[in-house]
């Protein structure tokens, strides 16, 4: 009788029981050396989920390492790699813009100590080649800032009026003050910051916080506000125009609008290469409040950001980055649009080395754009004709694939 008992008690046992007993006794006493430490990081939702089978669980153990290996090895291919490339094809487009233009440049006279070819490369291409390299990172980078905090992914230093108050600046230096370049860089940028202070006074206002904070990004009040004072900027931006002398005035304020580097020597950047220089710094620094003002704003307060004040700074800074480029180079499309989205497609994140990427690949842009508007005619063109014909299309995909939302990884 007894031994009967003992036979049924082995019958029910419980079947995990029996799949444990099964399993080899390394991987009892440790169940973690299946999968490694690095590889558990990002784990596979499928794998995880996935059934357990006495008689298939080595198989089973290897197909998931595999799995996993690959997905890690993966990321940090497009992790690792994306900004070295990036870096080294900024590299390169530098050392072409260098020599690119109407006066050809050699390197050999350049290295003999030819008196015109060094003139020419000092006073005219490592100035034009610097400020399309930081001004393409800058724009980039804030392009990501803006995507990230209005958490919309086609969201543009445009959604503001940062590009239209300083359009409506220019033109005014153009027709009220002393004809000089220092006189319209600081107008643009005076208009840039004077736009973007009208539109988070108001966007505050409809909001109905106080102590100088502004409503959620995802209220819409801070984009009703910039679209209202981008049509009021070009209102006025029309209204100058339409008292513009039409053989010259009105002649340099349209060539203003549409963006160039010709205009670039080394005496006019200095200060504006700081300024951009210290607003990037900021950026960099408050990163991690960047990407924690993408997650709701209850979620971003119980991690310790005061939502409020932070956005405003972080806005605040981008603008000034923004405004000190445009005031030098004039209007430049598509830029702050399109660095991030490509960012995005190689890292498939939104972290710190993203934002990185955005301004590298907004340098390259930019140069390359520029060392197109040298060569590719016999007279100059305006650099915003080729970040549009890069920009146009790319918007039309997203617009048409539907992906760009899908793109911003919170």
């Amino acid at each position: 009788m007894r031994t009967k008992q003992r036979q049924n008690a082995k019958q029910n046992t419980h079947p995990a029981a029996q799949n444990q007993d099964s399993l080899p006794h390394s991987q009892i006493d440790r169940p973690d050396s299946a999968v490694s430490h690095s590889q558990t990081e990002q784990p596979d939702s499928a794998a995880l989920h996935a059934p357990v089978s006495g008689g298939s669980d080595s198989a089973s153990c290897e197909s998931v390492q595999r799995s996993l290996g690959y997905t890690v090895r993966r990321n940090y291919d497009h992790l690792s790699l994306a900004p070295y490339l990036s870096a080294l094809l900024l590299l390169t487009a530098c050392v072409i813009s260098l020599l690119a233009g109407k006066y050809p440049l050699s390197l050999e006279k350049i290295l003999a100590g030819d008196a015109m070819q060094l003139q020419v490369l000092l006073t005219l291409r490592i100035p034009r080649t610097l400020m399309a390299v930081l001004g393409g990172f800058a724009l980039g980078a804030a392009g990501f800032v803006f995507q990230t905090v209005f958490r919309n992914p086609l969201a543009a230093p445009d959604m503001i009026g940062v590009s239209s108050g300083a359009s409506a600046g220019a033109a005014f230096a153009i027709l009220f003050l002393p004809a000089s370049a220092a006189a319209v860089t600081l107008s643009a940028f005076a208009g840039g910051l004077l736009a973007v202070g009208i539109a988070l006074g108001l966007a505050s206002a409809a909001g109905g916080y106080g102590g100088g904070r502004i409503p959620s990004a995802g209220s819409g009040s801070i984009v009703l506000a910039g679209i209202a004072v981008h049509s009021l900027a070009q209102t006025v931006l029309m209204v100058l125009k339409l008292t513009a002398d039409p053989e010259r005035q009105l002649a340099s304020i349209e060539y203003w609008i549409m963006g160039s580097l010709n205009a670039i020597t080394l005496g006019r950047i200095p200060f504006y290469c700081a300024v951009c220089a210290a607003g990037l710094t900021g950026l960099f620094l408050f990163h991690r409040q960047i990407i924690l003002l993408s997650v709701d704003e209850a979620e971003a307060r119980m991690l310790g950001v005061p939502v409020g004040r932070m956005r405003l700074l972080i806005l605040l800074l981008a603008t000034l980055v923004v405004a000190s480029v445009i005031s030098v180079t004039g209007v430049i499309s598509f830029i702050g649009l399109l660095a991030p989205h490509i960012a995005r497609l190689l890292t498939r994140d939104n972290r710190l080395h993203t934002l990185t990427l955005s301004g590298l690949l907004g340098g390259i842009l930019l140069t390359a754009a520029d060392i197109l508007a040298r060569t590719v005619a016999a007279s100059e063109l305006p650099v915003s004709i080729f970040t549009s014909l890069l920009g146009a299309p790319f918007l039309l995909y997203l617009i048409m694939s539907g992906n760009g939302g899908s793109r911003h990884v919170e």
